[in-house]
């Protein structure tokens, strides 16, 4: 994907809360929300905060190290949380892979997102339309096989491309490529998806270029009724989460202290969205470096495995070319300290090179020769 934030797009048959999902993700009306099939056409779009508790501690010792006020401005004048974009996009349908339902059309916007969350019918109020919903065992298998009937029609065409260049060359790269693209299509053939299929990250590789709609990373999402969501949440997963989108919508219009009773009422801890939203940045491998300030905390998003030098041209792609180096404590560490000015007294913040690779929670600084 071009743009630098990540994308995960909300599919799922109709009339199964996609909508109703993204809206509170996003606390307010941002789609269309309706009880008929294909209300929405074109995807909403919508930035969504990730829930990070660590931005306002950091605020505080921010405070502890230069006082509430520099002058007549607050301090720290900003917080700023990591963001992940979310697509919300129109149900798809049995057949959508041959066109059925706008299917086409919406299995193009399918691809221009990183990874996938699927909604899932699991709710018993059958005033709400169920537009081929027959049951959650079921709906995630017509997704999943529209799906793979997508991929492998777009499969197929690429490797009679690259065999029919590849004829007279027998370039050993094309080659591979090729042996590796017939094996996913033998799967597809026996319904398997290319991410259920075991491949090395080196394969993985090799196919990368390829627009595979299963080789994305996917979190299911069963939308459930309010009085079983405390009960089904418990089964949350790596794979799959349980929440109630008719809750989460009345969630977005509450204050946190309303939210938190709210919560508790339910028997929940927390709300469904910040554990999706968390789950979606784990889904794309993602994860924060933080950086702190008069002028603003903030959380950075980097893809897990990002060296120092990479990480800073988030903050400025000049800071890339003039890197000297970092400045590191991880969060953990400076909590028990609560002043950044302490750790450093304390020489609890590391010096670190070019190829440190960055870990989940490091507040950092860069040295930059500009």
């Amino acid at each position: 994907m071009s743009s630098s934030v990540l994308s995960i797009g909300i599919i799922g048959l109709p009339n199964v809360g996609k909508s109703t999902l993204f809206n509170a993700l996003l606390k307010r009306q941002a789609a269309l929300v309706a009880n008929y099939p294909f209300a929405t056409i074109e995807p909403n779009i919508g930035m969504v905060d990730v829930p990070d508790s660590r931005l306002h501690k950091m605020a505080e010792y921010v405070r502890n190290d230069y006082g509430r006020k520099l002058g007549d401005r607050e301090v720290p004048e900003k917080i700023i949380p990591a963001v992940v974009k979310f697509y919300d996009i129109a149900g798809l349908v049995k057949g959508a892979s041959q066109g059925e339902g706008l299917g086409n059309e919406f299995l193009g916007h399918i691809r221009e997102v990183d990874a996938l969350i699927h909604v899932v019918r699991d709710f018993s109020d059958e005033n709400i339309i169920r537009s081929g919903s027959v049951s959650p065992k079921e709906d995630v298998s017509i997704i999943e096989t529209e799906l793979i009937l997508s991929d492998l029609a777009v499969i197929e065409k690429i490797i009679n491309t690259l065999s029919a260049g590849n004829k007279s060359i027998k370039n050993p790269k094309v080659t591979q490529k090729i042996d590796i693209l017939n094996t996913v299509k033998t799967n597809f053939e026996k319904g398997v998806s290319a991410r259920s299929i075991g491949l090395s990250e080196k394969e993985i590789e090799v196919i990368f270029d390829v627009p595979l709609l299963t080789l994305k990373p996917e979190l299911y999402l069963y939308n459930v009724d309010e009085d079983e969501v405390a009960e089904k949440s418990k089964a949350d997963s790596d794979s799959s989460i349980f929440l109630c989108a008719k809750i989460e919508s009345e969630l977005a219009g509450f204050s946190e202290e309303e939210k938190i009773q709210y919560l508790t009422h339910l028997g929940l801890q927390e709300s469904g969205l910040d554990r999706v939203i968390r789950k979606g940045y784990k889904l794309l491998s993602l994860q924060s470096f933080l950086t702190m300030g008069p002028k603003e905390v903030r959380a950075w998003t980097i893809k897990k495995g990002t060296n120092a030098r990479k990480a800073s041209a988030k903050i400025h792609t000049d800071f890339e070319k003039g890197f000297i180096a970092a400045d590191i404590i991880n969060f953990d560490e400076l909590d028990k300290i609560q002043s950044l000015r302490k750790a450093r007294d304390l020489g609890l913040v590391r010096l670190e090179g070019k190829d440190y690779l960055m870990q989940e929670g490091d507040v950092v600084e860069f040295r930059i020769n500009v």
